[in-house]
């Protein structure tokens, strides 16, 4: 056991290693960008795959966390002068409530039930994004937040921008990884397998669920801040249904229940499409084609079925026969 912990921890620092010299090599302002996005998305996958991976429970409404971040952090900071930091804070405590207020009657729910009560809630909060106008600027967006700051060092230059927000997602990464290794994080899997089975065996089912349900939230609000000062402008677009299925699409692709898949997903998830925009008028085929790729040949992940590729490969040089495997 100690042996694993060690060597979490050694993947993790080398992982940050890795962060702290991505700099140096994409030191161009748009891979920079790309790579500050990759680390908001990686924030939020870490949570929804900490809610469906080990959990089992759907949400198709995660963007509305984001959103409420996003909205809270813009309209304290831009409108009444609040602190960036302290807006946060609020945006991490309203959040809190609205998961509670939310998690505790639809996660009663399973299933198809539970996914059409979580995108419906994201169908409201978006709508009301668009419909309070005098709040939040309405379909023409909120504008003016200010970037975040600390000491002399303000963060709206891209470098510093991106030690920042990699900075608290390899805090999040670090918190996740402890999570699903602990007792609570073996609790979830009961769950996801038959929560049935895990209520007998004495698991808090309801409560546990909507834990994970608010940290995940916090995850997407944190996100949402983090977003908000980066680009010092919103708009409801950026919060809607699609993009809650975008962020469904990362964690299924990097593979559920992985907490080093939900990194994969979303950084491929976020690059993809703009590597693939020089084929202009057929990015979204290919896009799709590449994602039935995925779910057909690699249904575990990118991350485990990656993995199960390289050792059926080893156990293929051995001459082991596939049906040993």
């Amino acid at each position: 056991m100690h042996v694993f912990i060690t060597h979490r921890w050694l993947h993790v620092a080398l992982f940050g290693l890795l962060l702290a010299l991505m700099p140096l090599v994409a030191s161009s302002r748009y891979y920079l960008n790309l790579l500050i996005f990759i680390g908001i998305h990686t924030l939020l996958a870490l949570g929804l795959n900490l809610l469906m991976g080990y959990a089992g429970q759907i949400s198709l409404g995660h963007a509305a966390f984001f959103g409420i971040g996003a909205y809270t952090s813009g309209i304290l900071t831009a409108t009444y002068h609040l602190s960036p930091w302290l807006a946060m804070a609020a945006a991490v405590l309203l959040t809190t409530v609205v998961a509670l207020l939310v998690g505790i009657p639809t996660l009663k729910l399973t299933g198809y039930y539970l996914a059409m009560a979580t995108l419906g809630f994201g169908i409201i909060v978006n709508i009301c994004l668009r419909e309070l106008t005098w709040l939040t600027g309405g379909p023409s967006g909120l504008v003016g937040i200010p970037p975040l700051g600390l000491g002399g060092v303000t963060f709206d230059e891209p470098r510093h921008a991106y030690y920042l927000i990699w900075g608290v997602t390899l805090g999040a990464l670090a918190v996740s990884l402890n999570l699903v290794d602990s007792r609570v994080g073996r609790a979830l899997r009961a769950i996801h397998d038959s929560e049935t089975a895990a209520r007998a065996s004495g698991v808090d089912t309801a409560r546990l669920k909507i834990r994970v349900f608010v940290v995940s939230a916090i995850y997407a609000s944190l996100a949402g801040s983090l977003y908000a000062h980066f680009v010092t402008f919103i708009s409801p677009s950026s919060f809607g249904f699609m993009f809650s299925i975008r962020l469904v699409t990362m964690v299924v692709v990097g593979g559920m229940a992985s907490i080093w898949g939900a990194i994969f997903g979303a950084a491929t998830i976020t690059a993809l499409p703009e590597f693939l925009a020089v084929f202009h008028d057929y990015d979204i085929l290919i896009f799709g084609l590449i994602l039935m790729v995925v779910m057909i040949f690699l249904p575990q992940g990118l991350t485990r079925g990656g993995l199960d590729l390289v050792d059926q490969w080893k156990l293929h040089r051995r001459g082991i026969p596939a049906a040993r495997i």
